[in-house]
């Protein structure tokens, strides 16, 4: 734009930020009841970015650096700026980040907390894929077969899925890592929290005792947080909206190589993913 127009890139930026500042300023977040967090990096292994979501309307609300308890009170400011209640956003869905928790705990206290399925999932699949690395260093037939083990059963092509159906015929541990985590992905099938709660305390005993480190310190990590992973029954959200919009961001993020600025990509991710109204005039 700078080059087209002949004007200075830094005058460009400010325009921009001017206006976007100016919507996000004018939003109407009156009807936010249910948020997503979510955390983005910069560059890979980098600073972090925090993302706030509107799940109903499938938005960023907020966008705040890094990704400690201090992010959800900023945004918690951000609502307290427009004269709003925090008191009006009544589920969060987020993962099990601890700082988030103490956020959301400390500044949105009416809000229900639903930890994210596929957060919860991948923690299971990474404990998995542990358990298959150490038992691969004895065991040929693990060979190049982790893809196998993460994937879900109705993804594999008929390649792998009869790959799959040889070597878990096979007494190994990483078959048995496998089975524990698909009788945890049928927990989200419950309808019914109290049977769903039945059924998470056998699954935790057989995770417990199957004498699988990495597959014991999930199911204890789970059994930490039961309460927020079985409130998805109640409150049916995930963040696969948010994962979606965090798609779109770092699409944007890496057409934006380069930039130093935390405003450069928070004004970004506002106009990817923000659905704002810009003004006319400013």
């Amino acid at each position: 734009v700078a080059d087209l127009t002949s004007v200075n890139q830094m005058s460009v930026w400010r325009i921009l930020e001017r206006y976007v500042e100016a919507a996000v300023k004018s939003a109407d977040l009156s009807g936010l009841k249910a948020v997503g967090i979510d955390e983005c990096s910069k560059q890979k292994g980098h600073d972090y970015i925090t993302t706030f979501c509107d799940l109903d309307k499938s938005k960023v609300v907020y966008v705040a650096e890094g990704r400690g308890s201090d992010t959800v009170e900023a945004f918690a400011g951000h609502l307290d700026d427009k004269g709003l209640d925090t008191g009006q956003v009544e589920e969060v869905c987020c993962d099990m980040w601890p700082a988030y928790l103490s956020g959301i705990e400390e500044n949105l206290p009416e809000a229900a907390v639903t930890f994210d399925r596929y957060h919860v999932m991948a923690k299971m699949n990474k404990a998995v894929d542990d358990v298959r690395r150490q038992e691969a260093r004895e065991e040929a037939l693990l060979k190049e077969t982790r893809y196998l083990w993460l994937k879900n059963p109705e993804n594999l092509t008929v390649k792998q899925r009869r790959k799959l159906n040889s070597v878990k015929e096979q007494d190994l541990k990483t078959v048995r890592a496998y089975h524990i985590k698909l009788a945890l992905q049928r927990l989200w099938e419950f309808r019914y929290t109290a049977a769903a709660s039945r059924y998470l305390k056998k699954w935790f005993f057989w995770a417990t005792h199957s004498r699988l480190e990495p597959v014991v310190e999930v199911a204890k990590l789970i059994k930490r947080h039961e309460e927020g992973i079985l409130r998805f029954l109640k409150s049916r959200i995930t963040n696969g909206i948010v994962e979606g919009l965090n798609g779109k961001i770092k699409t944007a993020l890496k057409r934006a190589y380069g930039f130093k600025s935390f405003n450069y990509y928070r004004t970004i991710i506002y106009l990817v993913a923000g659905k704002l109204s810009l003004p006319t005039r400013c």
